[in-house]
């Protein structure tokens, strides 16, 4: 391969940037935080993540009336019909996994801001949606930002190593009660299943007016300068023998970089094996509202339009209240857990309540079950599956060095990818062949075999990270 040339010309102004550079985070790092920082930091990251499950979860939260209210027109109401469509979205969620990595070379706090603005906008517009092609436009915007999650790496790289399971997941239990704030507006907002889209404006202001005060009060996080400060005070000879000894470990930031270093270590191999496992039973996460529906409405006999929109303003609004609590109960345990016993057996508890309460949620409805316990039921088993991926990608955030780790965690949505496009490529079919009242037992048939082969690989083939320092772990310890 024929050798990069620069010439003295260009070299002297890469120094005159670079040097830029290094006085801006130099003059970032110097200054002075204030004993409430951290506590105010945790409020604000605390709002970012609301906005986060709220425009992640408002969709399956109100599927049933998105389905009926935009499929109507066309003698169709099928929830399968729907997803089919937002198969639109899938492209704008690979790019996302290209975005991402943008924050190990040029910041995290532009992403945190850009990402909460981005999801505010996006209510904004299924607000204004009147039409399918503008609901799908808003619905792209969704499924571009929500994987992000760079509040996540905040958070990591923020807040004490020994508590750092309990704060991330006391934060996520606040933001999933969050979530209340749907089923609040639906009993407030909606005299009909058509007012559907009214639900979407009140969490698009809150996304908007958060990332304004993230912009102006926000600072970056001391990991991130900290590691771009020592990428770039290296001398060219020294960033030239980095390239050919070891090029990915002190890369900043991108795709290849991390894939490249995810390839050389079998602890991070493992764990994205792991996710992909675990998302074979992505599909609860689109149907869980549905189910309830379905099941409510069952209880009186034959399914009809006018059943359905009865339970959807009574039973189905009631048991939507308490599924943020529920949720929210799990996810602060995962953290407990988590420090406590360790990511991995915590994984397993939350991966066996989660079966327990889906069994409950799903059946339960059809007997007559209080809307208060599948509430709590349906919150528990989202609460539990995603606090079992979460640890998953915990584990992943501990193994990486801070100047790939955001870039690693994207690159994780390849493996999550994976179990993700079976539920889609697999279930979507069979909710459209089956009918919507079948998908409680096919969402049965995803979960049990996909968790039980994730636990069996996690447990023999991965090492535990609790305690790990994230500001000098290389990704070598377990080697």
């Amino acid at each position: 391969m024929k050798e990069k040339v620069i010439t003295p010309e260009k070299a002297q102004k890469l120094k005159i940037k670079r040097e830029k550079e290094i006085k801006k985070w130099e003059k970032q790092q110097s200054r002075p935080k204030g004993k409430f920082y951290i506590p105010y930091l945790i409020f604000i990251i605390s709002l970012i993540y609301l906005t986060d499950e709220v425009a992640s979860q408002i969709g399956p939260l109100m599927k049933t009336e998105i389905a009926n209210g935009l499929l109507a027109s066309y003698g169709e109401s099928s929830v399968g019909v729907l997803d089919f469509l937002s198969m639109i979205a899938i492209p704008f969620q690979i790019l996302a996994i290209f975005y991402k990595p943008l924050s190990d070379k040029f910041g995290r706090k532009k992403f945190l801001v850009i990402n909460t603005l981005g999801l505010g906008t996006a209510m904004l517009i299924v607000f204004l949606s009147d039409n399918i092609p503008l609901y799908v436009i808003g619905t792209c915007i969704i499924q571009f930002f929500v994987p992000h999650d760079m509040q996540v790496v905040y958070i990591m790289e923020s807040v004490p190593g020994k508590h750092r399971a309990r704060i991330y997941f006391a934060i996520k239990s606040f933001a999933t009660m969050g979530i209340m704030l749907v089923p609040v507006l639906r009993r407030v907002l909606m005299e009909d299943m058509s007012q559907w889209r009214v639900v979407f404006l009140v969490p698009a202001v809150i996304g908007l007016v958060t990332s304004l005060v993230a912009l102006l009060f926000a600072r970056e996080t001391d990991a991130f300068i900290e590691s771009r400060l020592r990428f770039l005070k290296m001398t060219q000879e020294e960033r030239e023998e980095e390239k050919k000894t070891n090029a990915q470990k002190n890369a900043q930031g991108g795709i290849v970089n991390a894939l490249k270093f995810v390839w050389a270590h079998k602890q991070l191999r493992w764990l994205y094996v792991v996710a992909g496992l675990t998302n074979l039973g992505y599909i609860i996460t689109m149907y869980y509202q549905v189910i309830i529906s379905y099941g409510y409405a069952g209880h009186y006999g034959e399914i009809t339009d006018e059943i359905l929109n009865t339970v959807s303003l009574n039973e189905v609004t009631n048991a939507l209240f308490f599924f943020p609590i529920g949720s929210a109960v799990m996810q602060f345990f995962v953290g407990i857990f988590g420090d406590w016993l360790g990511r991995k057996k915590a994984a397993i508890i939350m991966s066996v309540l989660c079966v327990l309460s889906f069994l409950g949620f799903s059946l339960g409805p059809k007997f007559g079950l209080p809307t208060v316990i599948t509430g709590l039921l349906s919150g528990a088993c989202i609460g539990s599956y995603w606090g079992a991926g979460d640890l998953n990608a915990l584990m992943v955030s501990e193994s990486a060095p801070t100047n790939l780790r955001s870039s690693i965690l994207s690159t994780l949505y390849f493996g999550m990818g994976a179990g993700i496009a079976f539920s889609y490529v697999v279930g979507i079919p069979l909710v459209t062949l089956l009918g919507n009242a079948a998908i409680g037992t096919i969402c049965f048939f995803f979960i049990v075999p996909g968790f039980i082969a994730a636990l069996i690989v996690m447990m023999k083939k991965t090492h535990d990270t609790t305690g790990v320092d994230l500001n000098t772990v290389t990704g070598d310890e377990w080697e």
